[in-house]
């Protein structure tokens, strides 16, 4: 017995059977934009709000994951880049703030902007960018927190925070948190517990290993916030934080001064020039790659994989458990025969360096010498949105990525796949035709067994490029 999905999106699935891959012809792929639907579908309104506070100008990597955005950049909406308290605490001689470093990195990114422009829409102008770059307190510490202690940086939080927006203002700190704290201070010295608790409501929050040490003292005096800690717990080797993915363990090749060279700095324009190659990434050899920072707005980059409401269902930002506070921590998943929190990062590397590779190319190529991600398509539904699915203990359930096309003309390929961890279901649940386009599973005996079924369909371009699609499947 089998699942019946509805009219609408059975006869979509039918009617888009015919386009499920494209072979190559003896010319060139012509890229083909997405059409009407597809556009309007990752549209500006429904583009993630993204706010950044960087320590940019102690350690480059938040250069390296700087320069990243900035080619991803028409994926959100750019609320602020903030240069907080430069370094790591004692890491600099001298207690000061770098917003140039950012304006130059947008500066780069602006110059080819007509370029990348010609690849997605979406791409805001670096004039817009730059205005939203604010400088935050040199000094850090919850002793720089209250009266007297507001920065442009802190100011430009609140009014973010307060703008009359449905959507969630996704804060991600690649260095320290002082000046989120003095923003948090400020909306209740002016508006009292219950427009603290408005402004909370609106937050989402990825902070990176703590770096001011005062994610304690934040979550005692303002309770209720939306709070991913992405570091390693007390007692555990700092290296293995789930944010370290992004360059520890898995395939560190593709972290290497070679692929950084011929994929990002060397011919591909002023904004991969200026990436920097010298870093601490110990014990990944290279030195190079490090961007311990970008799992963080990985997090909420809309790629069809997850939810930013749900940290426990896992993406290229890592995936996390909520602790006894409310607070998200690192989670662990198993992958080839290592369990640490690094896999739920390093999992995904081959496919996020995939898409830096081919957004690189972007910048200087036009687009029918790049690579463009295919259109995955489930079950007719043609958004990026994860699919809910119910079905009895024992049903068989039927999953089609029919309609998925490559706009490029590429040939494509599928795989579908259990992400168990993301699950409630300990046990394996075989997938029937796992690398077809028409794939089927058995809900298992358990009733209340939640089941994450990843959809992958990928491209054979250069490079290959991987869209996601995810259906949870609740046994009921």
């Amino acid at each position: 017995m089998y699942v019946c999905f509805s009219a609408v999106a059975l006869a979509m699935a039918l009617w888009c059977a015919c386009a499920v891959s494209a072979e190559p012809g003896s010319q060139m792929p012509q890229y083909r934009p997405p059409d009407t639907s597809v556009a309007d579908a990752r549209g500006a309104g429904l583009r993630p709000r993204l706010l950044v506070l960087t320590d940019i100008g102690g350690d480059p990597d938040d250069q390296q994951s700087m320069i990243r955005l900035m080619a991803f950049a028409n994926e959100f909406d750019i609320e602020g880049l903030i240069a907080s308290a430069s370094g790591t605490p004692g890491e600099l001689k001298k207690e000061i703030t770098q917003p140039h470093l950012i304006r130059q990195i947008v500066e780069a990114c602006g110059k080819v902007l007509p370029n990348l422009r010609q690849h997605a829409e979406g791409y805001p102008p670096a004039e817009e960018l730059i205005a939203k770059i604010k400088s935050g307190n040199p000094h850090r510490g919850w002793k720089n927190v209250g009266d007297a202690h507001d920065t442009e940086g802190s100011q430009w939080i609140v009014q973010a925070g307060m703008r009359d927006d449905p959507r969630p203002l996704n804060i991600v700190i690649w260095g320290g948190q002082t000046d989120l704290a003095q923003a948090l201070w400020r909306v209740r010295a002016d508006r009292g517990e219950d427009g603290l608790r408005r402004f909370i409501g609106k937050l989402r929050i990825y902070d990176i290993n703590d770096q001011d040490g005062i994610a304690e003292r934040m979550w005692q005096a303002f309770p209720g916030m939306f709070y991913i800690l992405a570091k390693a717990p007390p007692g555990v080797d700092r290296r293995e934080g789930a944010y370290r993915g992004m360059y520890l363990g898995g395939d560190i090749s593709l972290t290497s001064r070679q692929w950084i060279d011929e994929h990002v700095r060397v011919g591909h324009g002023p904004l991969g020039e200026l990436y920097p190659t010298r870093t601490w990434t110990a014990p990944n050899p290279h030195s190079t790659l490090k961007e311990g920072d970008t799992p963080s707005w990985f997090y909420f980059l809309p790629n069809g994989l997850s939810d930013s409401e749900h940290p426990d269902w896992g993406c290229w930002g890592g995936r996390f458990m909520r602790d006894a506070n409310g607070i998200w921590r690192d989670a662990r998943d198993t992958v080839a025969g290592e369990t640490s929190a690094r896999a739920t990062v390093w999992r995904w590397r081959p496919h996020f360096q995939a898409h830096f590779q081919a957004r690189m190319d972007w910048c200087v190529r036009p687009p029918g010498q790049a690579n463009h991600a295919p259109l995955a398509v489930c079950n007719g539904d043609r958004t990026r949105n994860v699919l809910r699915l119910e079905a009895r203990p024992g049903q068989t359930v039927r999953l089609s990525a029919a309609g998925s096309t490559d706009p490029d003309g590429h040939k494509i390929s599928f795989r579908w796949w259990v992400y168990r961890e993301a699950g409630t279901y300990a046990n394996d649940v075989p997938i029937d035709g796992a690398s077809t386009p028409e794939a089927s599973i058995a809900a298992p005996a358990d009733a209340g067994a939640d089941i994450h079924v990843v959809l992958e369909v990928s491209d054979d371009g250069a490079p290959p490029l991987t869209s996601y699609r995810r259906v949870i499947l609740q046994v009921r």
